[in-house]
């Protein structure tokens, strides 16, 4: 199908940008890298009259460490965090998601900032940054704020972003010795949506699990923590009976729906395995394991 047709406009500073979303109101919609808005239109599934491209904004695109936290700019492609070497050396769970996004093309285009910002509970950024317990950062006409990640998403497709802010940063805390992460995802074919994905960020105290933020993956309405599985991990030892209990706490509390990619029961217990996977590896690379 051919999208029906929009005004368009393409700003070159982010002042420039916030001052057309505040002209335009709710007529206008950002594109990033269009990953998602672009097919949606091509079927008709979102018709915005005006569309805001911030891809000459080129002060956005960035992946640096800066004191105590992972700065990474809204425009960062996500090819871009596979290419990073701080990435790799530090942040081994943000690289496992990397690579698993989609597929090498729409990596070229899609954007970090996009990715969360569409909040899809099927996209992979999410659950990331929510166990890195990441900060996003808005500019909106009065000023820039920093919104905690577990504040972001409020439901399908919604964020707490007010009308006219634009996302421009996301803030992951650096780790911490001891620490480790990991994602695991599983999906039909390279490339696909996944049919259920587990994000795990822990701290060990000597044989300790001393903290952990686990974020899950397309089993719920809404991008999710399963804190009941943090709260059966938190403070003990990972034996298998530990592991396990963390893994049928998690596939109680998630809510995943029945379609093509599996029932709902085949989905809680991937759910309830993949728990227990995640965080094996989180701890082998927080011991020092090889990634």
């Amino acid at each position: 199908m051919i999208p029906a047709s929009f005004d368009y406009h393409a700003p070159k500073t982010l002042d420039e940008a916030l001052a057309l979303l505040a002209r335009l109101g709710d007529t206008a919609k950002i594109l990033a890298g269009g990953q998602s808005l672009i097919p949606a239109m091509r079927f008709r599934l979102a018709s915005p009259e005006v569309l805001v491209d911030l891809n000459r904004i080129h002060d956005l695109a960035f992946v640096e460490e800066r004191g105590d936290h992972l700065a990474i700019g809204a425009l960062t492609r996500e090819y871009a965090l596979e290419s990073t070497a701080v990435v790799a050396r530090s942040y081994p769970m943000l690289l496992d998601a990397a690579k698993v996004i989609a597929d090498p093309l729409v990596r070229n285009k899609a954007t970090v900032g996009g990715n969360l910002a569409h909040a899809d509970p099927a996209n992979d950024h999410p659950a990331v940054m929510l166990a890195y317990n990441a900060q996003i950062v808005a500019r909106g006409p009065t000023g820039s704020r920093t919104i905690a990640i577990d504040d972001l998403f409020v439901g399908l497709f919604e964020t707490s972003l007010a009308p006219g802010e634009i996302l421009t940063e996301i803030r992951i805390p650096k780790p911490v010795a001891g620490s480790g992460g990991a994602y695991i995802k599983i999906e039909r074919k390279v490339g696909d949506y996944a049919v259920a994905a587990v994000a795990v960020q822990l701290e060990l105290a000597g044989t300790i699990i001393k903290s952990i933020r686990i974020g899950l993956t397309n089993v719920s309405p809404i991008p999710v923590r399963a804190k009941a599985a943090e709260a059966a991990l938190a403070g003990q030892p990972p034996t298998e009976a530990i592991l396990e209990a963390a893994g049928q706490a998690a596939a109680a509390e998630c809510s995943p729906s029945a379609d093509l990619r599996g029932q709902v029961d085949y989905k809680r217990d991937l759910v309830r395995v993949l728990i227990k996977r995640t965080v094996r590896r989180a701890i082998e690379r927080a011991q020092g394991a090889r990634p």
